[in-house]
């Protein structure tokens, strides 16, 4: 098995390969760094969206994504302004001096500027972040776009960030002692029988399936677990209880979005919970619908992102969770 994270960061599948890969990125962090004449550091490099971003500054940060703003904060650095779910998913610790510059789904260019920034983090995810590239060009503000959906993701986040401030050992600690913990929790369940599994997105007015893709799904993947969604398309194009009938996952995942969990679950009550054929799916019969936690599975879950792996792999292998911390 070598999905995701395993393609990505091991060489082959196996104890050596795992140990192989976490030495060989235990390096010292590098970047493309130049000296001018002033003696300033200026850090230049190619973001998610493929615009080459060079930063000599970075003591006015503004972060558009509270998970950015966390993942600058593990790199070593600090923020001036954030989005006001940095301050809802407790990223950051609201202070006098911190500025809220809008909405993740709508940052404000306005409050972005008037929090003079020398460096601004944005999604390359969301279409209100790539909008404010030419205005923040024009305002000759650098920043640069990411895109985290999976662990690599963030580690090489991560590792860009940690380019800049220096801190090596923030790389380390918070990238590739993670990244060890995933690779063990990897190798552990290799070999086991691959459970199929059903994730499902509930908001309050409707649910959609996640594939592969998604952040869950991609962990889903690395454990070994088959997303019934790859051989039954139809369920991402319609949730229905036909379609999941056909699949008969061996586990339902949920994820709940929005601020009211109570609303996106009775959602799915209304609509799947309380058919009759929901009671004689495989998942259901043997208690293996679950509701996973927010903290580990909505929002990225940056240093944390083995607790997510580890949660995941406990419920799949449960005779094996013993072995899983």
């Amino acid at each position: 098995m070598c999905g995701v994270l395993a393609a990505a960061l091991l060489a082959g599948c196996g104890t050596a390969a795992a140990s192989s890969a976490v030495s060989s990125s235990a390096a010292p962090v590098k970047s493309a760094v130049s000296a001018d004449s002033s003696t300033q550091r200026i850090v230049t490099f190619q973001d998610a969206l493929g615009y080459t971003v060079s930063v000599k500054s970075w003591k006015r940060v503004v972060a558009a994504y509270g998970s950015f703003a966390e993942t600058w904060k593990l790199a070593g650095g600090s923020v001036v302004g954030v989005t006001s779910d940095a301050i809802e998913e407790k990223r950051v610790q609201k202070t006098d001096g911190l500025q809220v510059v809008g909405s993740v789904e709508k940052p404000n260019l306005e409050k972005i500027l008037a929090a003079s920034p020398d460096f601004v983090l944005l999604s390359a995810s969301l279409p209100e972040h790539t909008k404010l590239h030419a205005a923040l060009t024009k305002a000759g503000i650098p920043h640069a776009y990411f895109r985290v959906e999976t662990f690599t993701d963030y580690l090489s986040m991560l590792q860009q960030l940690c380019s800049m401030t220096g801190r090596s050992d923030l790389y380390h600690k918070n990238g590739l002692e993670v990244q060890e913990h995933i690779q063990k929790i990897i190798h552990t369940v290799q070999g086991q029988p691959k459970p199929t599994a059903l994730l499902i997105r509930a908001y309050s007015t409707n649910a959609t399936v996640k594939g592969e893709n998604s952040m869950t799904g991609a962990m889903l993947k690395d454990l070994g677990a088959v997303n019934v969604a790859t051989n039954h398309k139809n369920l991402l194009e319609n949730l229905s209880m036909e379609s999941i009938l056909s699949a008969n996952p061996d586990f339902i995942f949920t994820v709940t979005m929005g601020k009211s969990d109570a609303k996106a679950q009775a959602h799915l009550k209304q609509t799947l919970q309380s058919n009759p054929g929901w009671a004689s799916l495989s998942a259901v019969k043997n208690k293996r619908y679950y509701q996973l936690p927010k903290d580990l599975f909505h929002y990225k879950p940056n240093d944390r992102w083995g607790e997510s792996y580890a949660y995941l792999a406990k419920i799949l292998y449960p005779k094996l969770a013993s072995q899983i911390s």
